[in-house]
């Protein structure tokens, strides 16, 4: 496996520009916040080191909106908005989640 078939987490959200900081997603991190489903199973994030991969789905919520992507690449540099919206396909909410009471 190549080095570059895996990115850390936090450095894979700070360049999708989820985060203006490496180290506010290091901390969203940490608190156990971004759920990681690969290959059918489903478990927490809770290290800012833990790597992400082609095909990894995220979900987590950031501003009070629910956010389920698709990873599509892992991106070689943190580039403008453009370029960080090729790294990932955005996915419907998990149907498991209830709706946001009003």
């Amino acid at each position: 496996m190549s080095e570059s078939a895996s990115l850390r987490a936090d450095v894979w959200l700070w360049r999708a520009r989820f985060f203006k900081s490496r180290s506010l997603a290091a901390r969203f991190l940490e608190e156990g916040r971004v759920r990681l489903t690969r290959d059918g199973s489903e478990s927490r994030i809770d290290k800012c080191a833990r790597p992400v991969r082609v095909g990894d789905h995220l979900v987590f919520a950031v501003g009070g909106r629910l956010t389920a992507v698709k990873v599509q690449a892992l991106g070689e540099r943190r580039g403008p908005p453009a370029e960080a919206r090729t790294l990932y396909l955005p996915l419907e909410a998990p149907a498991g989640d209830p709706p946001e009471a009003p």
